[in-house]
């Protein structure tokens, strides 16, 4: 009954995800996502099927957070006046995404408790499907940070690193993927995702929120 409604939860992060890279992208001048109809929460258009369907589905089976990613966003950086910096803000865009919809998620989790929603039982589905939605949001934003191309945390090093470093990065571009696979498949994603998660569910209770 739980992966029922985490799954749906885990799609609908994950393509708000991708529209909020497309989105920066857009206002910093690329129309790419746009005009390819990418700025839509039509799940359809967003599907991956590495990210969207066999990662979820090797997490379920390795025991790790239920994690994957969308079909990426087509963007087109020549067509931004800064290139290099912009696609710093693009590929930040997805993980900020996450972690305001973290954010959002707690706020209404606490709205229900206000109204006493946790003891109304139709209700206990949607109350679950929030706070998933704060931790699931605040993996899947980590997680992308993960500083391995293809995810946005590989992205944003690509785009600051000093011209001879980037260099040297661009050679393991190819084998980003394998990398990424590799430590989901092995676990050790999670001791890249457990510590900053920790912090900020800690932080929300220090703010006197419930997560």
């Amino acid at each position: 009954m739980q992966l029922l409604l985490e799954i749906p939860a885990l799609f609908f992060s994950i393509i708000i995800h991708e529209v909020a890279h497309g989105f920066i992208a857009y206002r910093k001048g690329d129309d790419t996502a746009y005009l390819s109809g990418r700025l839509t929460l039509n799940p359809v258009s967003h599907i991956d099927l590495v990210g969207t369907i066999i990662l979820p589905a090797i997490s379920i089976f390795s025991g790790v957070p239920l994690i994957g990613w969308a079909k990426p966003v087509p963007v087109n950086p020549y067509r931004m006046k800064d290139p290099y910096r912009s696609m710093v803000y693009v590929a930040l865009a997805g993980p900020a995404a996450n972690i305001l919809l973290s954010i959002v998620s707690v706020g209404i989790v606490n709205i229900f408790v206000l109204l006493g929603a946790f003891h109304i039982s139709f209700l206990s589905p949607v109350v679950y499907i929030f706070q998933y939605m704060i931790y699931i949001n605040l993996i899947l934003g980590f997680f992308n940070l993960f500083p391995v191309y293809p995810l946005d945390g590989g992205q944003i090093l690509l785009n600051i690193l000093p011209y001879n470093y980037r260099e040297k990065y661009e050679k393991i571009i190819p084998y980003g993927i394998y990398i990424v696979l590799f430590f989901v498949m092995t676990g050790l994603i999670k001791y890249w995702i457990i510590f900053p998660t920790s912090i900020v569910i800690k932080l929300y209770g220090l703010l006197g929120l419930v997560a």
